[in-house]
């Protein structure tokens, strides 16, 4: 099979290498190890009640009892949730007293939530 392909009529008569395409493609794929972290992140974003924790928090900073209250689930069920949002860190903790507040673990979740929305919102 021979690396250079004519392309169809509809790029031109532009030539493609596909060795070089090939090449420049592995070179920009993240390494085995990354891919697995982001598809490991994309299932903990796979679950709704999740998504749903998340966009509560990206609101407002809470506590569980209001979350449960929020989303309308028991306390047990939004904890246990929790602790998988923060051990797959996507959200922190903060004490004051006996009480403890969730939040977004950084900026890029917030993000990740804004983009995912506004993908959703145009299909």
């Amino acid at each position: 099979m021979s690396d250079v392909v004519q392309m169809d009529d509809d790029f031109g008569d532009e030539l493609h290498s596909h060795a070089t395409t090939v090449q420049r493609v592995k070179a920009a794929m993240p390494d085995e190890d990354t891919l697995a972290d982001m598809a490991e992140l994309f299932k903990v974003f796979g679950d709704s009640t999740r998504i749903k924790i998340l966009a509560a928090l990206s609101a407002s900073e809470c506590c569980v009892a209001c979350i449960s209250d929020i989303l309308n689930m028991s306390v047990s069920a939004v904890s246990h949730q929790l602790r998988i949002l923060r051990q797959s860190k996507l959200v922190k903790t903060r004490r004051e007293g006996k009480e403890i507040y969730y939040s977004p673990d950084d900026e890029h979740i917030d993000k990740i939530l804004a983009l995912a929305l506004e993908h959703a919102k145009e299909a």
